[in-house]
């Protein structure tokens, strides 16, 4: 059981330990975003008023941007064997640190609140506990995947990637199938404000 709890948390992990690889990486993420509440996040840009065409392009180059930052961070990851807001006292010291550490937290309140929430809702309605108890469900999951660590969230980020992408191409199918994208399209109003936060939402998440 040693070798699956995690025991390193925001220690250094020494050069044997490390086994992660670019693709593992890449599971993990892909499993962590194509979800409930990355479409809704993406859609809000709609929402707020920004045109489909506009939003798609926002929504764009706001992953881009955003994936540029945390790809200097991982590469930085690798050679200092450290999680990413202890090495941050690098840039910003360890009395500055505070400050991105404390945004961070709040950020990822906000980001477990909101998926726990809609993911428990979903999880209610699938087992018929209702959305109380789909929520507590989802969230002791949770929990106690992050509490055994490293390995079993790599683990559910391979199937969560495997399935949330067959499901989003199903959906895209059906998308195209049902929507009028020609009409959604082809409104090219543009709004400065709106389409930056879009970008914004994007490069946030």
């Amino acid at each position: 059981m040693s070798g699956v709890v995690e025991r390193r948390s925001i220690d250094v992990v020494p050069d044997e330990e490390r086994y992660g690889t670019a693709f593992s990486q890449f599971t993990l993420w892909l499993g962590a975003n194509l979800q409930i509440t990355a479409v809704v996040t993406g859609a809000l840009a709609v929402v707020f008023g920004v045109s489909a065409l506009w939003a798609l392009i926002g929504l764009l180059m706001g992953n881009l941007l955003g994936g540029a930052v945390m790809a200097l961070h991982s590469a930085q990851g690798p050679r200092l064997g450290l999680p990413q807001m202890i090495s941050s006292r690098a840039q910003f010291g360890v009395r500055g640190a505070v400050v991105p550490l404390l945004l961070v937290i709040v950020m990822y309140i906000g980001f477990f609140a909101s998926g726990t929430v809609l993911a428990g809702q979903a999880v209610g309605e699938l087992t018929h506990l209702g959305d109380t108890a789909g929520i507590v469900l989802f969230a002791l999951i949770t929990g106690v995947a992050a509490a055994i660590g490293y390995r079993v969230v790599h683990a559910l980020g391979r199937i969560a990637g495997l399935v949330c992408a067959l499901t989003f191409v199903y959906l895209g199918i059906r998308l195209l199938q049902r929507a009028d994208l020609g009409t959604l399209l082809d409104d090219h109003s543009f709004s400065l404000p709106m389409f930056l936060l879009a970008i914004s939402l994007s490069a946030s998440w």
